[in-house]
């Protein structure tokens, strides 16, 4: 008996396995006793159990009358912490039976208890001889899943407990969000969270405010007439190199729940998406998930977003906006969820930043994808003699202090995934009328800024897309406050974000003016 954690990475279908047969006579029609299935193996009756009849060999197999039982078969892989000294993941098979099928879903990560059993491979179906090598699987006996440090969006697996330990834990439980509660009331929760957000990390607090909004999100908004958007927060860092992005990602990585990690260049557009691979058991083609459709309802972080491949980049056009991966591969035809947020950071194109150039030749990236990402922060190293001395302090500091006892009022990493798991799993704000009437406002008064009465050229300064970025915004900060309703005040912050996140990287450093025309269309008319 063994205990294995990993992440599931593949899912067949419901198998009905036999596990009662019954056998009727060709000769009279006489149905016999139901006969168990011991080890895979159904002992036939040679001669029929009528006394008028006794035929020999004349029983057949009666599928109606037999009883099935449900078998899946999933494939583990090796989570990375995992993984020995130099070595690659393993991936091991995995039965699943009666009640533990479709107790784990790709992407999850599971600690499996089993029996590890082997079994003879045979070297064709219709041939009896088998190999002298045999294959191993692992027979499931309980199935744990094991985010300990994640949030969780999904309910946890039930388990048969009795009544008095189910009493006790959800006293715990209302205990804990009872003061959870009395966390968001306090007036400095939102500085405090994000002080919470990756403290070893210095500063950078409007970036942090933004990815604190991508892991609460915005509500994803369904209408009757079939029209979707998304509540998922996207989220680019461009920056010189050394500025901790790579940082950022990796926290985010280890907070997001289902989140998987990638680096541009070492993924290719089907790692990204889905790609269809010959399943061993059965032969037949099937579809296999990628690291977008593995992160549903996560975060996907992509470190090196621009040294990625075109093609692969083009991939994420869809994923990004419609949130779904359609493939058209071997006969397969299928669209399928890509509920993810996508974190991407990324290098200038010429490694630094070059002020004397404009973002457009310094961000190398299509318009197309640029403007669906919601909040674009451009982290750039200056040099300034008192930033550059309180940034070494700090990190001096991480190395002979310890980091707990210098930050204040900041909340520990467990407070901080059962804050947030609980706000996005049961607060869903909906907007007032006075957020509403702000929105508007704001939203025109940023679109009135390209039309200046001296320019010749009218400039584009926002797009649709942006209103819908400050409604997911003002979504997300209500949540933070565990509030139901949307306020003026999540609004005015939201633009405020925006405002941050666009007066660096949509500024046009020749006039001065906020262009977004430069980040999102202008590219196509200059180069």
């Amino acid at each position: 008996m063994v205990s294995i954690k990993g992440m599931i990475i593949r899912c067949s279908s419901v198998i009905p396995e036999l596990k009662e047969a019954v056998f009727r006579c060709l000769v009279c029609g006489f149905y016999s006793e139901p006969v168990m299935v011991d080890r895979g193996r159904v002992t036939e009756p040679h001669i029929c159990q009528k006394e008028q009849c006794k035929a020999s060999n004349s029983m057949t197999l009666v599928h109606n009358r037999c009883r099935f039982a449900d078998k899946q078969i999933i494939k583990l892989q090796e989570t990375p912490d995992e993984i020995p000294e130099g070595g690659t993941p393993h991936t091991v098979s995995v039965l699943m039976h009666d009640k533990l099928v479709d107790a784990g879903k790709p992407g999850d990560r599971v600690e499996i208890t089993g029996i590890y059993r082997a079994m003879s491979i045979r070297i064709g179906p219709s041939q009896r001889t088998v190999k002298s090598i045999f294959k191993t699987y692992i027979d499931c006996l309980h199935i744990k899943k094991t985010d300990k440090s994640r949030l969780h969006i999904e309910d946890s697996m039930d388990t048969d407990n009795t009544n008095a330990s189910k009493s006790s834990e959800d006293g715990h439980v209302t205990d804990k969000i009872d003061k959870l509660k009395e966390l968001s009331k306090l007036p400095d929760i939102y500085d405090r969270l994000t002080r919470s957000l990756a403290p070893n990390i210095w500063e950078l607090d409007d970036v942090k405010r933004g990815l604190l909004c991508q892991l609460f999100g915005g509500n994803a908004l369904r209408l009757p007439s079939g029209a979707n958007f998304r509540g998922d927060i996207n989220i680019l860092l461009v920056g010189d190199p050394g500025t901790s992005k790579s940082q950022l990602l990796q926290y985010m990585h280890k907070l997001s729940p289902r989140g998987i990690y990638t680096s541009g260049r070492g993924s290719s557009a089907v790692g990204l998406t889905a790609y269809v691979a010959k399943d061993p058991e059965t032969g037949e083609t099937v579809l296999e998930s990628g690291a977008l459709v593995l992160s549903d309802k996560g975060v996907c972080c992509i470190d090196e977003f621009d040294k990625m491949s075109d093609n692969a980049r083009s991939m994420l056009h869809e994923v990004m906006e419609q949130q779904t991966v359609s493939i058209a591969k071997a006969g397969i035809i299928a669209s399928l969820n890509a509920r993810t947020s996508v974190l991407a950071c990324a290098n200038p194109s010429e490694s630094r930043y070059n002020p004397r150039l404009s973002v457009i030749d310094n961000i190398h990236l299509p318009p197309t994808l640029l403007s669906r990402f919601d909040l674009i922060y451009l982290i750039l190293d200056k040099a300034d003699e008192q930033t550059d001395r309180r940034l070494a302090k700090h990190i001096v500091s991480l190395h002979f202090e310890n980091p707990e006892v210098v930050e204040h009022q900041v909340l520990d990493l467990s407070t901080l995934v059962a804050y947030i798991s609980y706000s996005r799993k049961y607060i869903h704000p909906k907007l007032s009328d006075e957020a509403a009437e702000e929105l508007t406002r704001g939203y025109v008064a940023m679109r009135q800024r390209g039309n200046n009465p001296g320019s010749r050229k009218k400039v584009i300064t926002a797009t649709a897309r942006q209103i819908e970025s400050l409604i997911r915004l003002s979504e997300a900060l209500a949540r933070m406050r565990f509030s139901e309703v949307v306020g003026v005040r999540d609004v005015t912050e939201a633009f405020r974000l925006l405002e941050v996140a666009m007066q660096q990287s949509a500024t046009d450093h020749a006039t001065g003016q906020l262009d977004l025309l430069y980040l999102v269309i202008h590219l196509f008319l200059f180069h």
